[in-house]
């Protein structure tokens, strides 16, 4: 496969959603694309933020936080969208995701949440597969794998709700994944 064709910052912009729910390999997956000088979002919006929100209330986000901590997250997105004008670009996580966080912590989508994601199309939606093992430094993700599986079942049905058709990348290691994801992009055509 031709990197550079594929890539060409010249061309229009093309947009691709890597997803999944937590400790899916995201974050190790975007380390391999910038390896490669692909562009992808740096960190995690979505984490940086409720970092944010987690300091200023001294505490961790409760169910009546949720919707202005969506709120933030969904325009940080829409940013990182409207910000990209050429050539490929990966984004961790999309917009839809805001669905599935919501629907996790019993909320209804909200009439910005709707309108952005019928907006800001994404070219491809790829979910990474839950790994096998979860590796934390504490034990709470360990605690958490019900959660787990329940957001990235409610992660997956946002995308199908807002008329996506996900593609799914199995568990692998990150090099391997990432192979698979880009054998699903063409290059832009003349």
């Amino acid at each position: 496969m031709d990197l550079t064709a594929l890539i060409d910052p010249s061309g229009p912009p093309r947009r691709y959603v890597i997803t999944g729910g937590p400790s899916a390999g995201k974050e190790a997956l975007l380390v391999e694309l910038a390896a490669r000088a692909i562009p992808a979002t740096e960190g995690e919006p979505a984490r940086e933020i409720y970092r944010a929100h987690r300091e200023r209330l001294g505490r961790h986000l409760q169910v009546g936080d949720r919707r202005e901590y969506s709120r933030e997250v969904l325009a940080a997105f829409v940013q990182e969208y409207a910000a990209h004008k050429h050539g490929l670009r990966f984004y961790n996580r999309g917009i839809p995701d805001g669905y599935g966080w919501d629907a996790f912590f019993g909320l209804s989508p909200y009439p910005e949440l709707e309108e952005a994601a019928r907006i800001y199309r994404y070219d491809a939606v790829f979910v990474l597969d839950p790994l096998d093992s979860f590796a934390a430094e504490d034990d709470l993700v360990f605690a958490q794998d019900r959660e787990i599986r329940r957001v990235h079942e409610l992660i997956v049905q946002g995308y199908y709700d807002t008329g996506y058709r996900p593609i799914f990348i199995p568990a692998d290691d990150p090099a391997k994944r990432v192979e698979q994801i880009l054998a699903n992009v063409s290059a832009p055509t003349a």
